[in-house]
């Protein structure tokens, strides 16, 4: 089976409004097991894979857990459009700080490059509630802690090195699917 008809399946499983599902549009599927995101397109297998980071706490949805949320998402917006690589956002406003991997002392989890905020759509999954991963604040975004891309360091959000984050931003738009297992 292709990847693509694998994550269709799973799609279709999803506690989703069906209305808020386009079965024909790519797809971004963050793999925690592998420690990896990947555009996946139909008819394809993937277009690129990316390594990410995700929660050193494991997986979850409840608030405060600071754990990686599971399920279908989608990109409620993107932040950071012509930001320089490195540069700091502070409460999703850039700041006038810009942290390189080579200059990352390893202190606190700074968010750099781009934002990619994402919203549940998962009722009593990731969506309301408890486990709101919108109001959780989850990203997929930039950081400068690269040595540790490839194994879960994050409180949360879903890391990337900053050149694959501001490619990944500039192929997707609001409201492309994400899907995290």
């Amino acid at each position: 089976m292709s990847r693509w008809t694998s994550l269709q399946l799973k799609l279709r499983q999803a506690r989703a409004d069906p209305g808020t599902v386009d079965h024909r549009q790519p797809i971004l599927h963050v793999d925690i097991a592998r420690q990896c995101i990947s555009r996946v397109t139909p008819g394809a297998e993937s277009d690129r894979t990316y390594p990410v980071s995700t929660s050193r706490h494991g997986t979850g949805e409840q608030r405060d857990s600071y754990q990686t949320p599971r399920g279908l998402h989608r990109v409620a917006q993107k932040i950071g459009a012509g930001e320089p690589p490195g540069r700091v956002f502070k409460s999703r406003q850039p700041t006038e700080q810009v942290c390189l991997a080579e200059q990352y002392s390893g202190e606190g989890d700074v968010i750099t490059s781009r934002i990619l905020w994402l919203e549940g759509l998962e009722p009593g999954l990731n969506a309301g509630g408890e486990v709101d991963s919108h109001e959780r604040y989850i990203y997929i975004h930039g950081t400068p802690d690269e040595a540790r891309l490839g194994q879960p360091a994050s409180i949360g959000c879903i890391r990337m090195r900053d050149q694959d984050v501001i490619e990944l931003f500039d192929q997707v738009d609001v409201g492309q699917l994400v899907y995290v297992e």
